[in-house]
């Protein structure tokens, strides 16, 4: 017996020395390969000019280096992606990953309603994966249900989905029968909504909204200083919040150490939003000249999402009345509004606001924005490292520079020359790890 024991315990003790050898071999890091991406050339996002040829080095989820004259490492796995342009990853500043609008505005509206949160985060997973695949790699979401982007944004950050990085807003702040508000259906249906889901009356009421998307996580303030186009209750352009409204919202964000986006299609309500000391303005529809000068002088940026409005204006007809009205008159405005701002020089980032929208169409507002009086390379410059600036991500993203996180996008051709490029990525990395353009044939043991 004695024997047996000292067997059993010879052989446990073997087991348990193996086990913990492949515990260690498991949770010890090796240490990732260097990449080097080739490409013809490379857009600096901070002079707006391009270098050839573009070199960058990648060593795990961060740049190394930038340039041709970068240090190779001898073990590099070298990429050459040819005649394309390296690019850092887009930035979406405005979208909502949780939704997306589909043919019929009436279909949505039901399966908003009868869409468990569980059933529509599944949605939100593919619009993540596609956004993703389209180089946008940082997103701000800018209001969503049910907590719907904030899990996303969890789960993406866990590595469990693939996705952009998201700063996420949780519920809109507005005013009782405002934009952030439900649709007008019978209270004894729907319950009405208060400050935990972002509907507040009053400076107090408006503050404890605030301190409810922090409480559940939110990493930016959305608020609606006006109406809305697809709503069916408010005007388009009026001012729905007091100037002591605004001003509660703003400074209790701020206090937290949360930014503010401020939905504002109307001028007035503009003007008391960037009183309040908002960080920026989403839209901007009816924004007068000296509005925007305020704006440029404040340094508040503007978010003017375009595309959006774009998408709207050639599908009027599938939209209740009242809101088919808000929309011609939001799209005769936008674009002019636009042109001025970049005439003036506000401060501009890249917003879609997706969902309204198909996402993984982000790119569009690109070439938007340069038919609407930006340069090819100030319209880049604000699909990356302006829209970095606003999230407050300059020191992590929205340039090729050593020491950010490796978020690359590779673009065919030249797009200073055809901005329709950016809309096709034939390489997207993020983080380090490549999710469009895996290397296969075109990886070499080394640069020639």
């Amino acid at each position: 017996m004695r024997q047996r024991a000292s067997v059993s315990y010879w052989v446990l003790g073997v087991a348990a020395v193996i086990f913990a050898q492949a515990s260690v071999a498991d949770v010890v890091p090796t240490t990732p390969r260097p990449v080097v991406l080739k490409a013809a050339r490379l857009f600096d996002a901070v002079s707006g000019k391009l270098v050839e040829p573009g070199v960058v080095v990648v060593s795990g989820s961060k740049i190394e280096a930038v340039g041709s004259g970068a240090k190779i490492p001898d073990n590099a796995q070298v990429i050459d992606l040819g005649d394309a342009t390296l690019l850092p990853g887009f930035i979406d500043a405005h979208v909502h990953m949780s939704q997306e609008s589909g043919p019929h505005w009436y279909h949505d509206w039901f399966d908003n309603v009868m869409r468990f949160p569980a059933e529509q985060a599944l949605y939100g997973a593919h619009y993540a994966k596609v956004t993703l695949e389209a180089g946008v790699t940082t997103v701000r979401d800018l209001g969503s249900t049910d907590y719907v982007a904030l899990g996303l944004r969890n789960a993406i950050n866990a590595g469990m989905i693939p996705g952009p990085r998201m700063l996420v807003a949780n519920y809109a702040i507005g005013s009782t029968g405002g934009h952030a508000d439900q649709d007008p259906v019978p209270p004894q249906r729907i319950a009405v909504a208060g400050p935990i889901l972002g509907v507040c009356n009053g400076p107090e009421e408006c503050r404890a909204a605030v301190r409810y998307q922090v409480k559940y996580g939110a990493d930016v303030i959305k608020f609606m200083p006006s109406g809305g186009v697809l709503s069916l209750s408010d005007p388009v352009d009026n001012p729905q919040l007091t100037q002591e409204e605004m001003n509660a919202i703003v400074s209790e964000a701020h206090n937290w150490g949360r930014k503010v986006a401020a939905h504002c299609h109307g001028d007035r309500a503009a003007k008391m939003a960037i009183a309040a000391g908002v960080d920026s303005i989403e839209h901007g529809t009816f924004l007068q000249d000296d509005t925007l000068q305020e704006m440029k002088k404040k340094h508040v940026y503007l978010v003017a999402t375009l595309f959006a409005g774009a998408w709207i204006g050639e599908r009027l007809d599938t939209f209740p009345p009242a809101i088919a009205v808000k929309a011609r008159a939001a799209a005769a405005q936008a674009q002019q509004m636009f042109q001025h701002a970049a005439k003036i020089g506000v401060p501009i980032a890249m917003g879609t606001d997706a969902a309204v929208e198909p996402h993984g169409l982000n790119a569009r507002e690109f070439s938007l924005m340069t038919k609407n009086g930006l340069s090819n390379a100030q319209a880049l410059m604000a699909g990356t490292a302006g829209g970095a600036d606003l999230l407050g991500l300059a020191d992590k993203t929205g340039t090729l520079t050593a020491g950010k996180f490796a978020d690359i996008v590779a673009v065919p051709g030249n797009p200073l020359v055809d901005m329709h490029v950016t809309e096709h990525p034939v390489f997207v990395m993020k983080e380090g790890t490549v999710y469009v353009g895996a290397p296969d044939a075109r990886v070499a043991a080394a640069l020639p």
